[in-house]
């Protein structure tokens, strides 16, 4: 079966044609970085940047985070033990003016999916499309209310030409061991591919590798799905279950993404990768994990409420459990798993009587992709004014 991706292969170097508009040239070293969001993955790769010698603007929604860094160089609410490089400044609590919005050569969102809209809508008309800096998102999740990938997010608020030159950044990489230096890599993707290695220039040092290519419908699939399944891996240890059942849920897993994201329209080989395979068994089993963390105190029999009242921050798998249950109604994929940690989450099911449920279903295939795939990516493509005739042309003006 060939999926949407697979029919115009998105690794042929015809499909950076796909967009026209590009970032402004980046200087060969040292470049000028602004991040929105101070929380535990935007100060990580605040300090990554800033290390990597890259003056840095860190942006807080709180005050006392602003005036707390810029004294000590330290973020009193995430990484608390880490000393921050002294080439980072805490912008905000306001939006950044215009002014430091263009002169920067980065702007790097890593605020959760649920706020990104409202951002976008509010940093718009301070951006300069001839003038553009390189865009990189790293927020992992799907937006409740219009259960839109960050793509659309993007396209409605600031335009079609605009997304198609966002790049993303996805993969196994918990915070607080970047900011030790140990050996992380990352998948990097854009439908403009000039703009994914601009992303993967910038990040890349002997301590972090970057990977890039050209899916990142499929990159941001990967990235919300697997938290979903960090969820019902913390639920499974939550309730006294171990390697097998562990095993069980990661391989699974895996096997449901794969075939939410080809009916969806993205590649299934990006599942394999950093973004996907990657980061789902680094999820899956740490404590570290937010969603995991989630899971694991619900198998232990706390109400959904209370955990997230008393987390300390955003587990992003819980509101994207939502929209993937839609997703999957919507494609008509079966992923029992998925559908599990929603009736858990949201229809009061009992954890215990879930796992039962699942191990009850009759016998199926083990693999198997959808019969058809696509539309949603055709719509989302259409909305950036990528439609598949276009694509088509492209894939053989070069020919």
């Amino acid at each position: 079966m060939r999926t949407l991706f697979s029919r115009f292969h998105p690794t042929h170097s015809r499909f950076r044609l796909i967009s026209m508009v590009h970032s402004k040239p980046q200087p060969a070293s040292n470049s000028k970085v602004l991040v929105f969001g101070a929380g535990n993955f935007g100060s990580c790769l605040a300090s990554h940047l800033g290390d990597s010698q890259h003056e840095v603007y860190m942006w807080a929604r709180e005050e006392k985070i602003v005036k707390h860094f810029n004294l000590l160089h330290r973020n009193p609410v995430y990484l608390t033990d880490h000393s921050f490089p002294l080439n980072i400044t805490a912008v905000g609590p306001q939006m950044p003016h215009r002014n430091l919005i263009n002169s920067v050569d980065v702007l790097l969102f890593a605020i959760p999916t649920q706020f990104l809209r409202a951002t976008l809508q509010t940093l718009r008309p301070s951006l300069d499309i001839d003038n553009l800096p390189l865009l990189i998102f790293v927020n992992k999740g799907i937006e409740v209310d219009t259960n839109a990938l960050t793509l659309e997010i993007i396209a409605d608020t600031c335009g079609a030409e605009i997304a198609k030159a966002a790049t993303f950044i996805s993969g196994p990489s918990f915070a607080k061991e970047i900011v030790e230096r140990q050996p992380t890599s990352v998948s990097v993707a854009s439908f403009t591919e000039t703009e994914a290695d601009k992303a993967a220039a910038l990040f890349h040092q002997p301590h972090f590798r970057c990977y890039t290519g050209v899916d990142p419908i499929g990159i941001e699939l990967s990235g919300a799905l697997k938290n979903v399944y960090a969820i019902a891996s913390g639920m499974s240890d939550g309730l006294g279950f171990q390697n097998n059942t562990r095993a069980m849920i990661i391989t699974r897993g895996l096997s449901e993404m794969t075939c939410i994201g080809s009916a969806y329209g993205a590649s299934p080989l990006t599942f394999l990768g950093l973004a996907g395979v990657g980061d789902l068994f680094l999820t899956c089993s740490s404590s570290n994990s937010r969603n995991y963390t989630v899971g694991y105190r619900l198998g232990k029999g706390e109400k959904l409420d209370a955990i997230i009242e008393t987390l300390g921050s955003i587990a992003e798998g819980v509101p994207t459990t939502k929209g993937v249950k839609k997703i999957i109604d919507e494609l008509g994929v079966q992923a029992p798993i998925a559908s599990s940690v929603y009736d858990v989450l949201f229809s009061g099911k009992d954890t215990r009587a879930a796992v039962r449920e699942l191990m009850e279903l009759p016998p199926s295939r083990e693999l198997e992709l959808p019969p058809t795939a696509g539309e949603p990516a055709r719509r989302l493509l259409a909305k950036l004014g990528l439609d598949t005739e276009q694509l088509n042309h492209l894939k053989h003006s070069n020919t």
